[in-house]
Order: structure tokens, then sequence, then C-alpha cells
């Protein structure tokens, strides 16, 4: 089981991991909890779109950009809060 995923050096603990091959590129789907106190800080880090990804346990390591991305809830400013979030990542080649 994975418990955690790395996006440009950011650590996010997740609670769901899927992974799978698609046209050749690794795919993989997270499941997180977002805290309203951390909310601000993860969508400005998914608004980047491409990122290096690492799977520490699985030794991954790949350029990914966001395939799909969803939240159960879209506002989370309002203190003790807690959303869902889903992101799908894909491998991109030669990406900056």
């Amino acid at each position: 089981m994975v418990s955690n995923v790395v996006l440009n050096q950011t650590v996010i603990q997740v609670y769901n991991y899927k992974e799978n091959r698609q046209d050749g590129l690794l795919n993989i789907e997270v499941d997180f909890k977002v805290t309203s106190d951390d909310y601000h800080d993860m969508t400005t880090l998914l608004y980047e779109g491409i990122f290096d990804v690492k799977v520490p346990e699985k030794g991954l390591e790949f350029r990914g950009a966001i395939q799909e991305y969803y939240t159960s809830i879209t506002n989370l400013y309002n203190e003790g809060e807690v959303g869902d979030f889903h992101v799908g990542l894909i491998e991109v080649k030669n990406a900056k």
C-alpha cells in the first residue's frame, strides 16, 4: 500500500493509490484529504499542472501532468473543514 506521493518536493499522504500504463506511459491516481489549513497551498501547487512525481514506496520517479482532478468540496476556506481530493497524473516526455 502506498501512503505517500511527492509532487515537486511536497509530500502528500494518500489513502488510495492506483497505477497503470496508458499507451506506454505511467498513469497514477491518488486520493487524499486536504484541510482548510492546507487548502490554499495545495491548490496553488496543483495549478502548476506539471510535476516531478515520486512514489518512494514503489521506487518510481517521473515527470507527470494532471490528467484529471476533482474535489468533494470547492471552498475549504472555512476553518476545520476537510475535503477529499482526487488527482490523476500521466507521465509526460520532454516536459519542462
